[in-house]
């Protein structure tokens, strides 16, 4: 087994957050927590730099250090130097800061360090449970510097013990008599790509985690209609908001009841996001159940504000809201409105029109013991029913800044008829005209659903 090699010089006292140490002529040392080790050989450039995994999407992947700072934590009472020179792959010196004990370590652990080299045989800081556990210090420090690459340092018979260390989350071990200057820059070089590399991991596999709770909501948000029984035709187009990959905070659904009633919803809760697109998912949940119960109408907007008001996050929170009922016969419709857009009503020999908002109540959350008028509508023999949320009617119209509005719509939706547009293909078209009168994604959800009954 090779001899230590001992470093050129060892590093003051006033470099390991220490007092400051006498210089050799008489003279104060200078007063840093820094050294700049500098050796006569650099490592070989010929070592291949450990593979990478890529960044998390959503974030740019963290360059590699320009310059590399160990920070040794070691109780070395005599000053014995364990850490010999050392240089980095372009040949810079790697600087090197000590510590004592965690309390000094944790006054030199900023920001600029990128490596931890910690000799296990350290006792760690009194802790209920640690007495026995002979990586207490290793875990300390790994609670101290969670975004650091960490090397535990272990003796010539101790191999067992680092093994466990890089179990626990240490990138490597090291055995003290075996350190020489090529040995431990590679070492630290190494080291510090790992914890890059599983930190990139790491937030690869965090985001693959929300993106399955993301769309475990969405189905929520996008149900699958029980219309079974029904000639009523269904569609439905849902598009988050620019910012949105996923989510929003809109929410629709339709069921058909036992004795042959169409019940159809489109809901907006304010806010955008998960937190949003959960209250929403609940809410329609919620509307389901109590429409298969029998509620309509008042009461069922009622309760609907009960449960909003006991599962929203925040009291400032509310959700718009627009629920119509079609009687069996199809031929006519109670509608109620919670702050929200009035459908748009469609019928062959007739233009596209709003239905009458003028009963509209308070969006839900705002007001408490507030009532919603149900308002009788004649619908015909044939007819279309589109219900929307305010995201299709928001989105500006090219370089005015002026907002497409309601008007704008149902004159877009008369056109898109007239040209003999149905179902699917005439929810799609609409949004992606929206789209682009706006020069580029909507700012807001939009989510959009239509009814039809042929004569």
């Amino acid at each position: 087994m090779p001899a230590p090699v001992p470093r050129q010089r060892t590093i003051p006292a006033a470099e390991s957050g220490q007092a400051p140490a006498a210089a050799p002529n008489g003279g104060s040392a200078q007063d840093s927590s820094e050294a700049k080790v500098t050796a006569p050989r650099a490592a070989n450039p010929s070592e291949n730099a450990t593979d990478r995994a890529g960044s998390a999407p959503d974030r740019p992947e963290t360059p590699a250090p320009a310059h590399l700072t160990l920070l040794l934590i070691e109780d070395d009472p005599g000053g014995s130097p364990i850490v010999p020179e050392l240089l980095d792959r372009s040949g810079k010196p790697i600087r090197v800061r000590t510590a004592r004990n965690l309390t000094e370590a944790g006054r030199l652990l900023t920001d600029d360090v990128h490596c931890i080299l910690l000799d296990l045989a350290l006792p760690a800081p009194g802790r209920a449970g640690d007495g026995d556990d002979e990586l207490a210090v290793l875990k300390h420090v790994l609670e101290l510097a969670p975004r650091h690459a960490v090397l535990a340092l272990t003796g010539a018979d101790d191999a067992e013990r680092g093994a466990e260390a890089v179990r626990v989350g240490a990138q490597d071990y090291l055995v003290r008599d075996e350190l020489d200057g090529r040995l431990l820059s590679r070492a630290i070089r190494y080291a510090v790509e790992r914890k890059r590399s599983d930190s990139a991991e790491r937030r690869l596999a965090e985001g693959r985690v929300r993106a399955q709770e993301n769309r475990r909501l969405e189905r929520g948000l996008l149900p699958t209609p029980l219309l079974d029984g029904s000639p009523l035709r269904f569609a439905a187009r849902y598009r988050p908001g620019r910012s949105r990959a996923l989510l929003g905070g809109d929410f629709y659904d339709v069921v058909r009841t036992p004795d042959g009633t169409v019940h159809a919803m489109i809901g907006d809760v304010c806010g955008h996001g998960p937190d949003e697109a959960a209250l929403g998912v609940e809410l329609r949940i919620a509307w389901r159940a109590l429409t298969l119960a029998g509620l309509c109408g008042d009461r069922l907007l009622g309760t609907l504000q009960q449960v909003l008001e006991h599962e929203r996050p925040d009291d400032e929170i509310f959700a718009t809201l627009c629920a119509v009922d079609i009687a069996p016969d199809g031929r006519r419709a109670g509608l109620c409105l919670a702050g929200h857009p009035s459908p748009l009503l469609a019928r062959p020999g007739h233009p596209a029109r709003l239905l009458p908002y003028d009963d509209n109540g308070p969006a839900l959350g705002l007001l408490p013991g507030a009532r919603w008028p149900r308002t009788q509508v004649e619908l015909g023999a044939e007819w279309s029913l589109m219900l929307y949320t305010d995201g299709l009617i928001e989105g500006r119209v090219g370089d005015t800044g002026e907002r497409l509005g309601q008007d704008g719509m149902v004159e877009m939706i008369r056109r898109r008829l007239a040209a003999g547009l149905r179902g699917e293909e005439l929810l799609r078209t609409a949004v992606n005209e929206v789209r682009d009168l706006n020069g580029g994604e909507l700012t807001d959800d939009v989510a959009v659903l239509l009814l039809d009954r042929a004569a």
